[in-house]
């Protein structure tokens, strides 16, 4: 895989989710593939939310969550600035998303990803030059 791509949090959270294991393998192995590759990105966003929901829905312990943190760090992590909060409230007026999937895409799209992993949006839809993909359609290949 070449291609630049943005991770949503869906993809961390499938990653530790057993209940799931079809798409925790799918999760682990986009993560794994974008990691050697060199072109997995995430936001300061995406760490939180992954933080809040590991911890409140799947009550993962904080040592458990740091431990994956640590991990996470290794992609090239996005600083969610001013900037790019104004572009996902443009994104949010001019298209059909919420706030917070705005400025996801916002990110993505400032740090030149050409794809984000997602299950959250409209798949193949392309919006400022970054396409939308599920990683857990049965005919996604990494």
């Amino acid at each position: 895989m070449t291609t630049r791509s943005f991770i949503d949090t869906n993809v961390l959270i499938y990653a530790e989710a057993s209940d799931e294991p079809l798409k925790q393998r799918a999760a682990i192995a986009l993560l794994k593939s974008l990691f050697l590759d060199g072109q997995g990105v995430l936001s300061t966003q995406i760490l939180q939310e992954y933080c809040n929901v590991a911890l409140k829905k799947l009550k993962l312990s904080a040592q458990h969550v740091r431990a994956q943190l640590d991990l996470y760090e290794q992609f090239e992590i996005v600083q969610v600035t001013p900037a790019i909060i104004h572009a996902g409230l443009d994104l949010h007026q001019t298209r059909s998303i919420s706030f917070f999937d705005a400025v996801v895409l916002a990110s993505a799209h400032a740090s030149g990803c050409e794809v984000i992993w997602t299950e959250d949006m409209n798949t193949a839809e392309v919006i400022n030059g970054v396409r939308i993909a599920n990683p857990f359609m049965d005919s996604v290949a990494f």
